[in-house]
């Protein structure tokens, strides 16, 4: 079994993402699409550990070392911008049979667990970048879940604060995200515009990837 793989190119063609439509938190972006392709597997064993935490390990190495493109789409403009998927795919559709949604927040929930555990280890102070910009590792924490909280949650109607809590009391929103995805996959509640459940799911655990493999990558623990 290859992996199901979805290309998204940006409407002016400056960037493309690459995604495993079956793997949440699977995601990478670059210059083109075949180095979007090229990064994406090469991320496969990065990705691993949170197929392996779900509980889906013998799935995930029969897939094979082999990315197969199964659609190729334009994006928005967040594509050209950030080299980021930011819509729905044409294969994610609603509602979700029981099994695959629970395939995917599990596999959400292992995102999450990742991002946890990175953060717990890594150094406070980050590797800054050639000019030195670049967050700290709580201002990578907080950021996260305040995405997560205002601009996935809410989309379900949980109506979350932006507030200024601690890193831990805004963690509380996850377990009324899951059952707010539930609600909604049962048809409950006002139906989203331009997204779908199964992007918010896929899109909450890219950025929470995103950002754990961010920390690994700038951790100064070892340098220190």
């Amino acid at each position: 079994m290859p992996v199901r793989t979805v290309l998204q190119r940006g409407p002016k063609g400056k960037k493309a993402a690459a995604f495993a439509v079956d793997w949440p938190g699977w995601s990478r972006g670059a210059k083109t699409p075949e180095l979007a392709l090229e990064l994406l597997e090469s991320y496969r064993d990065r990705y691993r550990p949170i197929a392996v935490a779900a509980g889906m390990t013998k799935k995930f190495d029969a897939a094979g070392r082999r990315l197969d493109v199964v659609a190729d789409e334009v994006g928005t403009g967040s594509t050209d911008f950030w080299g980021i998927s930011f819509a729905p795919s044409g294969l994610e559709d609603e509602p979700m049979k029981k099994a695959e949604l629970d395939r995917k927040l599990s596999l959400l929930q292992a995102c999450w667990d990742f991002f946890d555990q990175v953060a717990a280890r890594v150094s406070p102070e980050m590797q800054k970048g050639p000019r030195g910009g670049g967050r700290e590792r709580d201002q990578i924490i907080r950021h996260v879940l305040r995405v997560e909280r205002l601009d996935c949650a809410n989309r379900l109607g949980l109506g979350l604060p932006d507030d200024d809590e601690p890193l831990d009391v805004l963690r509380d929103h996850r377990e009324p995200f899951v059952a707010a995805m539930r609600a909604y996959n049962a048809g409950e509640g006002e139906r989203m515009r331009k997204w779908n459940l199964p992007f918010v799911i896929r899109h909450s655990a890219f950025h929470t990837m995103d950002h754990a493999w961010e920390m690994q990558d700038k951790d100064l623990t070892a340098a220190g």
